[in-house]
């Protein structure tokens, strides 16, 4: 059976991996456009999203809570359009 993460716990561990995809080694031929970098990135904040999507349907938890993992879905989207979508 799977082991219950605890909310504050997940909101941490999807702020590391953030972190994380932030700062993985940009590749140094192809920079972003690297397939197997973009796909590194989107693995990780996949994770980050898969830990708190479920937390904003959760009845234990805070209404505070809810907004802080609806803001930080956010920020793992502009995280992800920061990191990818470079002109």
């Amino acid at each position: 059976m799977a082991r219950v993460i605890p909310i504050a716990q997940r909101i941490s561990k999807a702020r590391a991996l953030m972190q994380k995809a932030r700062d993985l080694p940009l590749p140094a031929e192809q920079g972003w456009l690297d397939f197997s970098y973009a796909a590194n990135v989107r693995d990780i904040l996949r994770q980050a999203r898969d830990l708190l999507k479920f937390i904003q349907f959760m009845p234990n938890a805070s209404a505070e809570a809810k907004r802080e993992v609806e803001d930080l879905l956010l920020e793992i989207n502009r995280a992800e359009k920061e990191i990818l979508h470079k002109s």
